[in-house]
């Protein structure tokens, strides 16, 4: 469905008129219809800026920082979080009923074009907003990313001087990498870290155990996503990837064309802040302080100054 906008003051005249469409909606099978638990979803308005989230932790907090600013800049909002995965809210995004949605720039480039070669930040960035369906907009990436590392304890990483994943090779003896079992297919997998980086790296799907496995030494690399609460709570830490051999994959919110222009300023200041540090720190606020997504957004914002 395309996703009307109305001018305050026409919006205004037009609530019983609403009323009677959003509770023609609630017969809807649309899982963005469905009702929740959730105090945050708000209520329906045709002049809201729709915000949706993943049924991710990590992205619901973004999309609270998202709507708060927005909030704070007097623009209406209704939130329509933890919908599910890209094959659950894509459709929705496209259609308009959703006009504002933290994503991830390489994962979303891949949905849309799983031929695609690029990997650095700005070749992904620029790959991604030629492929974005008629009426969808990406505004600025952050820095803040959740992808793919290589990544070691920090005593490992003293001990063999490293630095870079290139490095990798100086050690002597196995170095074993774990992660997903499909990890070892991926285009930035073992075999990829032998051609790029002339890394020898011996291969164990840890799935789930990964990071146990590391901090036990049983694995000397573990692929975990950068974002990760355990990069702030463990002594452990990503070896950079120079060549770009990781499919980059930063914070981008992609946007309804049609309310672009309305909220690109507020959004944008937001992408400027968000690094990757600053990501897993809201994250560990989530998983450690168990704190609600709105109190972290809260306190984010207030401490960049945002609100």
């Amino acid at each position: 469905m395309s996703h009307a906008r109305l001018p305050r003051t026409v919006a205004a005249a037009t609530g019983a008129i609403a009323v009677a469409l959003a509770l023609t909606a609630c017969g809807s099978s649309n899982p963005l219809d469905e009702p929740t638990d959730d105090a945050s979803q708000g209520t329906s308005s045709s002049d809201a800026v729709v915000i949706g989230s993943q049924a991710y932790y990590s992205n619901e907090i973004v999309a609270e920082i998202y709507a708060q600013a927005l909030e704070n800049a007097d623009i209406e909002v209704e939130r329509k979080f933890a919908i599910g995965q890209r094959d659950a809210y894509m459709p929705e995004v496209e259609s308009g009923a959703i006009d504002l949605f933290p994503e991830y720039t390489g994962n979303l480039l891949e949905y849309l074009d799983d031929s695609t070669d690029a990997t650095s930040p700005d070749d992904v960035y620029d790959a991604l907003t030629g492929v974005l369906p008629e009426g969808l907009v990406a505004l600025d990436y952050a820095d803040a990313s959740d992808q793919d590392t290589y990544t070691v304890t920090k005593a490992y990483a003293q001990e063999h001087s490293l630095t870079t994943i290139a490095d990798l090779a100086k050690v002597e003896g196995t170095v074993t990498v774990g992660a997903a079992p499909e990890f070892e297919q991926r285009p930035y997998g073992p075999a990829a870290a032998k051609e790029v980086y002339g890394a020898e790296l011996a291969f164990s799907a840890t799935g789930p155990t990964t990071l146990e496995s590391l901090l036990a030494g049983t694995i000397q690399v573990a692929d975990i996503y950068s974002a990760d609460p355990a990069f702030q709570t463990e002594d452990i830490v990503a070896l950079e990837d120079p060549e770009n051999m990781i499919l980059s994959s930063n914070v981008v919110p992609i946007a309804s064309a049609d309310v672009a222009d309305e909220i690109s300023e507020v959004i944008n200041a937001i992408s400027a802040k968000l690094t990757t540090d600053e990501l897993v720190g809201l994250n560990v606020k989530s998983t450690v302080d168990k704190l609600e997504p709105a109190a972290i957004a809260t306190e984010w914002l207030k401490a960049q100054g945002l609100i």
